[in-house]
């Protein structure tokens, strides 16, 4: 897992969610501790061990350090799966595992973003082998322990506590005792009651998720291709594998099997979130990310049956044979052949413009294209984060519709000037440099008055020069046009594209 974590980790750009982690995470804890009041208080506590990660390094950190906590927790991650399928299965399971989650494209994917969904991971893994311990130990103490970890993981990201349905599930497939469920439920209890200040306040905060949509039966389709594995061969040959691993789904009363277990930690979480969406859209595939630490288990457990099958019939038909180390190594070689199958697409994963933009080359297109004290425009407002993750790339540049910058203001992005202000600002201006999303090109209706504004100026007083688009961001040139008597040229901006007036 860390190699897979370390190969192509300098991919030469952040994407917008990782210069967000990257310009919070710089600012003093008080700043920080400001911004959570108003936005981002789901990711209050990964901010605040991102402050920890990023001031170990005394210079100018850049995305290697910000993406190394989610390398190591991936790694931490594949090492707790194994454990789970050792102490619940045998050692041969929890290697296979341990390497399926490993060489998983969708694990690789999230190791290597400055996000927090890897380090819920790791700390979903952990608290699932602690349940599991509790569960056999029945202790007071075991299930401290238990709920501490799932805690302080549900304030890593809140829709983590949507582990606790995965654990019911396995304390009814192991039909466990009274006590069992009294010791889980004093420990859920206990993560609940200590997550509801988060969730006050993350619901105050919900516009921020206005963007997802409800999501469907495709929808289940490609994150279940996604745990398995996203090419044929591998899909259907794991989804045939982790079907078998059913087949000893409950055992004796009160026992906790790998497949009680591993089916409820993959399906649940999951599905409730994609149930509650149907309500109020909040499903994301990486916010339910931990729970594909089941579908390795499962697979590996399959795996295992088929494995133990063809040892009889070979010593039937042959010989006995000491075969438990060749079908350990056969089985690991079959999952190198599975990696090797999906090398490509893990290759190109690692481009630069694998991820939804690359604010790194929006920075040095600016930084060839722009002058000292050019003026620009950022529309909208949180454009301006390519600005704040590459501030090298706009030296000297002039923010004209800053007002206040993001530490300062407790924003993200900053607080911005009133609309009169900035049509006063670039009132002088001959030409305007803007940053603009690429949704915000054509038929944007903008709620704030500064953003419209800012429309309503460069298609009324400028005209389009030039245009430079990276990803989903575009650097556009805005030139006044040339006055004739009191007509100006024929040309205007109408969503953002030059047009002969009609």
């Amino acid at each position: 897992m860390l190699a897979v974590g370390f190969w192509g980790l300098h991919r030469g750009g952040m994407w917008r969610d990782e210069a967000v982690t990257y310009q919070v995470a710089r600012r003093t804890v008080p700043q920080i501790w400001r911004l959570l009041h108003g936005v981002d208080a789901v990711h209050g506590l990964y901010y605040l061990l991102m402050h920890v990660v990023l001031a170990a390094d005394p210079g100018h950190p850049g995305e290697v350090v910000l993406r190394l906590p989610s390398v190591c927790a991936a790694a931490v991650t594949a090492g707790l799966v194994a454990v789970l399928g050792t102490r619940l299965a045998r050692p041969r399971v929890g290697l296979w595992a341990g390497l399926l989650y490993a060489v998983t494209p969708l694990v690789g994917h999230y190791a290597q973003e400055g996000r927090s969904y890897a380090l819920v991971a790791a700390g979903a893994t952990g608290a699932t082998l602690l349940f599991v311990r509790a569960v056999r130990e029945a202790g007071r103490r075991a299930w401290w322990w238990y709920g501490a970890v799932l805690g302080v993981t549900c304030w890593l990201h809140e829709f983590a506590v949507l582990l606790l349905l995965a654990h019911a599930g396995t304390l009814a497939l192991a039909r466990s005792s009274g006590k069992v469920w009294r010791g889980w439920g004093c420990a859920a209890g206990g993560v609940a009651l200590s997550l509801l200040p988060m969730v006050v306040v993350s619901h105050g905060q919900s516009a921020q998720v206005a963007w997802l949509r409800e999501p469907d039966v495709e929808t289940a389709q490609e994150l279940l291709r996604q745990y398995l594995g996203p090419t044929d061969g591998v899909y259907w040959t794991c989804l045939a594998l982790g079907l078998l691993g059913l087949t000893r789904l409950v055992g004796r009363r009160g026992e906790v099997t790998l497949a009680a277990v591993a089916l409820p930690l993959a399906v649940l979480p999951p599905v409730a979130l994609m149930l509650a969406s149907q309500l109020t859209p909040l499903y994301v595939d990486r916010y339910v990310l931990y729970a594909l630490a089941g579908a390795p288990l499962l697979v590996a457990l399959g795996a295992d049956r088929v494995a133990g099958l063809l040892g009889r019939l070979w010593s039937r038909a042959v010989a006995p044979v000491p075969r438990s180390a060749a079908l350990t190594l056969a089985g690991v070689l079959a999952i190198l052949l599975a990696f090797a199958h999906q090398v490509p697409l893990l290759r190109a994963d690692r481009l630069p413009g694998t991820r939804a933009d690359n604010l790194g080359a929006v920075a040095a297109a600016v930084a060839r294209a722009l002058r000292p004290g050019d003026p620009v425009l950022f529309l909208p407002a949180h454009a301006r984060g390519a600005e704040l993750a590459y501030p090298a790339g706009f030296t000297a540049t002039r923010d004209v519709a800053l007002a206040e910058p993001g530490p300062e203001s407790g924003t993200l992005y900053g607080r911005e000037v009133g609309a009169g202000t900035l049509r006063r600002r670039l009132a002088g201006a001959d030409e305007v440099w803007a940053v603009v999303e690429k949704y915000a090109m054509g038929g944007y209706r903008p709620r704030l008055a500064t953003e419209r504004a800012k429309l309503e100026v460069l298609n009324q007083q400028f005209v389009l020069r030039e245009e430079t688009v990276i990803d989903r961001v575009a650097l556009r040139l805005y030139v006044r046009p040339i006055r004739v008597g009191s007509e100006e040229s024929g040309l205007r901006v109408d969503g953002g594209r030059p047009r002969p007036r009609g």
